[in-house]
């Protein structure tokens, strides 16, 4: 049987498999961003995330409770300005300083926590939450400590997506709520959302190319579907904090996707942040104590 800190690390590590894909998203963004407007790309992502889980796990979801669907929607709200921070973020700063951003989840997840969940920090936890934030300010900060239009949308990002980890984390405590059909509707409420708000303000059109088509199925497939199902099930087994500290990874990833396909070039005091962000993570996930009663010496 697993103990608890087993499944913990089992979830963290989904997670950091999540935060990976979402790393590639900020490249893949930008690619669709050239080909059509912000919110007809969140609508497309959202909607053809919610359609593809329910033909594969129709069974699962066809039956759903009211207090699942209420948690759907609420989250769908955070995801809301998640997105459009995020999609248009990036349409208006650079790939590496839209990882930074949107990643400020980190602070904002346990201040949140602290303020309407009472949940107070360990020490150990708050060392982290510091080493993140200066990591992820020598990823991306300049020397004058710039903030453009584009990152300052970032940062709602990460303020609307702390709200959507301490929504989800409550949500999944519930016996009642079923965290992979929370998982599923929450990408179905949002698309909608996006659709109204893509034809009120936009005018939808489809990809033009090849690589905008590519760019949407992982989009919507891996960004999103798998993204957001596997983080509802995972924080079954973490807390938001957690979540919050591990998607610091995300700027991490975006950097060196950006490095690799974009061509952009980091700062060698970025890539040092890079390193603190990394041990950081290792910092969390290590507990001495089950090292300690562990060890057969």
């Amino acid at each position: 049987m697993k103990t608890g800190h087993n499944r913990q690390l089992g979830a963290d590590m989904m997670l950091v498999l999540i935060t990976l894909g979402w790393g590639v998203s900020y490249f893949m963004m930008d690619i669709c961003l050239e080909e059509m407007d912000p919110l007809t790309l969140n609508a497309y992502r959202f909607l053809g995330a919610f359609v593809i889980a329910g033909l594969l796990a129709f069974k699962r979801i066809k039956s759903v409770n009211k207090e699942t669907l209420k948690y759907a929607f609420f989250v769908s709200i955070s995801l809301i300005f998640v997105y459009i921070g995020a999609t248009y973020g990036v349409k208006y700063t650079t790939q590496s300083n839209a990882g930074f951003f949107c990643a400020t989840s980190t602070i904002f997840t346990p201040i949140m926590a602290y303020v309407f969940k009472k949940v107070v920090p360990d020490r150990k936890l708050l060392v982290v939450i510091i080493m993140c934030f200066c990591g992820m300010a020598m990823m991306s900060l300049d020397a004058q400590l710039h903030i453009a239009i584009g990152d300052l949308l970032c940062v709602l990002c990460g303020f609307a997506y702390a709200i959507d980890l301490l929504i989800t984390e409550t949500g999944v405590k519930h016996e009642e709520v079923d965290a992979f059909q929370l998982g599923v509707y929450q990408l179905g409420f949002t698309g909608v959302w996006m659709l109204i708000l893509s034809f009120i303000f936009e005018q939808p059109v489809t990809p033009q190319t090849t690589g905008g088509w590519v760019c949407l199925i992982f989009l919507s497939v891996f960004c999103t579907g798998i993204a957001f199902i596997v983080q509802a099930i995972a924080q079954q087994y973490t807390t938001a904090t957690h979540c919050g500290i591990i998607f610091a990874l995300e700027p991490v990833f975006a950097g060196i996707v950006a490095f690799l396909f974009a061509g952009e070039r980091l700062l060698p005091r970025a890539y040092v942040g890079a390193c603190i962000m990394l041990l950081s993570l290792l910092i969390m996930e290590i507990n001495p104590k089950s090292v300690k009663r562990d060890d057969p010496a």
